[in-house]
């Protein structure tokens, strides 16, 4: 009586695990991931942050910087004080002709004989520190000189004679009708003046 053979063992499926080493019971080994692809290009690196040095005012990169002031103008020092003294000569006899016209001191004369006196000076002599101190006092003077000039024209019209006359034979009596009649109005008017003379010179020196 012949055997029959025993029944071959049915082929495992591809998708089935297989055992490990002959060993039936073994795990199967976890699917690993792929391995990244090195062809692939690599991630840019952050842009570096522009060193201040820690400080927050520092110029950006690409800002543009403010312009720098002007530097102030140097000049001729001689000649400006003698523009300066003209000047004060002549806005002394045009406000002593106001004040003589009109019988009042008018403050904004004052003030005008100051810009004038100033503005000359510093744009003639430049930025020297001197001009507005000597600006300030021929300013000074100027508005005093024509607030005599006013009074003498006033007296000459009063006693009927010429000013010249007035201002040759009797500039006593002015001087003397001045300190009458000065108030703290007048005193007011020949700080203006001066102040006036003062900025206008630092004014000139950069026009």
């Amino acid at each position: 009586m012949t055997e029959s053979a025993p029944p071959s063992p049915a082929p495992s499926s591809p998708s089935e695990p297989q055992p490990v080493d002959g060993n039936p019971y073994a795990q199967p080994a976890a699917d690993t991931p792929p391995a990244p692809d090195a062809t692939a290009a690599p991630a840019p690196a952050p842009a570096p942050a522009p060193v201040t040095g820690g400080n927050p005012f520092a110029a950006q990169p690409g800002a543009v910087p403010p312009p720098f002031p002007a530097a102030p103008r140097q000049g001729n020092l001689v000649l400006g004080l003698l523009t300066a003294l003209v000047v004060a000569l002549v806005t002394a006899g045009i406000y002593g002709g106001i004040v003589g016209a009109t019988e009042y001191e008018i403050g904004y004369a004052a003030v005008g004989v100051g810009l004038l006196v100033g503005f000359a000076a510093g744009k003639v002599g430049g930025a020297n520190p001197v001009l507005p101190v000597v600006s300030a006092v021929l300013a000074l003077g100027a508005v005093y000189l024509g607030q005599i000039i006013g009074i003498g024209i006033i007296m000459a019209d009063i006693a009927g004679v010429s000013a010249t006359e007035i201002f040759t034979e009797h500039l006593d009596l002015i001087t003397e009708g001045w300190s009458e009649e000065a108030d703290a109005l007048s005193f007011v008017f020949l700080g203006l003046g001066a102040f006036a003379a003062f900025s206008g010179a630092k004014k000139g020196a950069v026009a």
